[in-house]
């Protein structure tokens, strides 16, 4: 579809070319790709594109620094940030009490579901829970479109679907600087996901959110440094003026997910603070992060997933070090998500992934988060019981803490524990069944009773390179000890294809696109040099 300029018979001037939709369209894709829509994106490309591009090029020239032997630590150009007395700017109602969030994918039946459920606060997710099939993200954002006019409901053959009188406050997670949309071209080339998400969503809903006090909100993702902080604050300066909204009606929370950015916290929040609001622990990405910051240095050796918790180590420096700025600068620290889902069938198993759940989030409360995720409806009630415990007002910013003080060497303390051949087998097995299931078009999957989205498929495949390049000894089931050598890796690889092969049989593991998946972890868990994200390669054949 190439939608020409509205009500001209003129030539367009170059710096008014529409952006291009080449992906596939549909039935009310021309709702939210209008020509003004489309000229307003390929504005935002041309104006904040370079600078997206030179950030990632930093992020290159950074990770190389680290590859030779630097390591994370606060900037010191900007001391005088973290020592001087400011406050990000005053939280507007609508996102004063945060205790419970959801999150989820931009389906249209799920984002009804979770703006019913009870939780405060709702974030749609168009990043990890999501795959960014050219269809789910327009059709996402045809469901934000009607959300902000009143009009999201569903009526299916089984069932109407339509949200309450009243309805949790929705967040919208765009995708990372380091993603792009190849169904939408500015100058023959994809647009930026990031600014092609928020773009549109802003477009068309920014105002109308405005004037009713609901937003717009935004949850910013991959974060690395404060200058990518500082070039979303510059988007945001730009669209407020260009479609009339008042400076700082935008509010943001920047997920820290990413080891650099946990020693930027403080700068994030500043170069923001016209338009933040808080800081989010995002774990599973944070360790993810974390394998790939520290690639080349084995002392940073990771034990099994299932044995790296929040409880300890880096992760829990990085916790309280996130608590201890955002109340200093008087921002919600939010917590993040635990994985359990609930277990149906199997009254024991689904008792203990509540009580895990139960303890993840007294832990936060305790430690002075203001709210904290959950990924399913039925836990929104165990979540807000331990919060309403804990802080009976809409937040803890300014209930008075002591806080040890968290030095550099601890933001990057590995967690001790052991590597098995069953946390080997689990990496394999879920981070091959995810990715066949994102190829498919679903970004939230549940796999063992635990949802797993993108960010938990990166830790699958990248503790699978850190224990392959660095020779883990793993812990046999029989017993003894065996390095990861590729050889090893190899027969518990086959033998976990087998097992899907056999579960799935050859013509459910070929429609499931497994092969794609197989061939995708191999690549990203197995290559020399650890590929940034499994999501790019797999973005090339998703549309196949």
């Amino acid at each position: 579809m190439n939608i020409a300029a509205a009500n001209t018979d003129q030539p367009i001037p170059r710096h008014r070319v529409l952006a291009k939709v080449v992906g596939k369209t549909a039935a009310r894709y021309d709702e939210v790709l209008t020509p003004d829509a489309l000229l307003f994106l390929a504005d935002l490309e041309r104006r904040f594109g370079p600078q997206r591009r030179i950030l990632l090029e930093n992020r290159r020239l950074q990770q190389e620094r680290f590859d030779d032997g630097e390591f994370p630590t606060q900037p010191p150009e900007t001391a005088h940030i973290r020592n001087s007395m400011w406050e990000v700017d005053p939280c507007p109602p609508a996102l004063q009490d945060r205790r419970v969030e959801i999150t989820g994918p931009v389906d249209r039946k799920m984002m009804i579901n979770a703006l019913n459920c009870g939780a405060k606060m709702f974030m749609a997710d168009f990043e990890d829970a999501s795959s960014p099939t050219f269809a789910n993200m327009i059709e996402g954002q045809i469901n934000m479109f009607d959300y902000a006019r009143g009009d999201l409901s569903l009526t299916t053959e089984k069932k109407s679907y339509a949200l309450n009188e009243q309805t949790a406050t929705m967040l919208v997670r765009p995708r990372g600087w380091h993603l792009e949309e190849a169904g939408i071209t500015v100058d023959g080339k994809p647009m930026s996901a990031s600014l092609v998400d928020f773009g549109l969503h802003f477009f068309h809903n920014g105002k109308l959110l405005a004037d009713s006090g609901r937003g717009p909100f935004y949850y910013l993702p991959k974060i690395e440094s404060y200058q990518e902080a500082r070039l979303w604050n510059d988007v945001f300066n730009f669209v407020q003026a260009v479609r009339d909204v008042p400076n700082g009606t935008i509010k943001a929370t920047v997920l820290i997910e990413t080891l650099p950015a946990a020693f930027q916290m403080d700068e994030i929040l500043y170069v923001l603070r016209r338009h933040i609001t808080g800081l989010n622990c995002g774990r599973w990405d944070y360790i993810f992060s974390y394998i790939k910051t520290l690639r080349n240095h084995k002392q940073f050796l990771l034990p099994d997933r299932a044995q790296v918790g929040m409880d300890r180590d880096f992760l829990s420096a990085y916790a309280s070090r996130l608590v201890e700025t955002c109340h200093k600068r008087r921002a919600h620290a939010m917590g993040g998500m635990a994985a359990q889902i609930p277990v149906k069938n199997d009254e024991e198993a689904n008792k203990a992934a509540f009580g895990k759940v139960r303890s993840d989030k007294e832990r936060e409360a305790k430690l002075g988060h203001d709210g904290t995720w959950v990924a399913h409806p039925d836990l929104v009630p165990v979540a807000m019981e331990v919060c309403d415990a804990e802080m009976p007002s809409k937040h803890q910013i300014h209930k008075k803490r002591q806080f040890p003080r968290i030095t550099d060497e601890a933001m990057l303390s590995p967690h001790s524990g052991s590597v098995t051949e069953a946390g080997v087998r689990t990496n394999i097995e879920v981070g091959i069944r995810y990715i066949a299931a994102w190829l498919c078009g679903r970004g939230a999957v549940p796999i063992h009773n635990l949802m797993e989205d993108a960010a938990t498929a990166e830790i699958s495949r990248s503790q699978i390179w850190q224990w392959l390049a660095h020779g883990a000894n793993v812990e046999m089931e029989g017993g003894f000890k065996e390095t990861l050598s590729t050889r090893l890796f190899e027969r518990i690889f086959n033998e976990e294809i087998t097992k899907l092969k056999s579960e799935l049989g050859e013509a459910g593991y070929i429609a499931g696109r497994f092969p794609e998946a197989a061939d995708i972890f191999t690549q990203t868990a197995t290559a020399q040099v650890l590929p940034e994200f499994l999501t790019i390669p797999a973005y090339s054949i998703l549309e196949d």
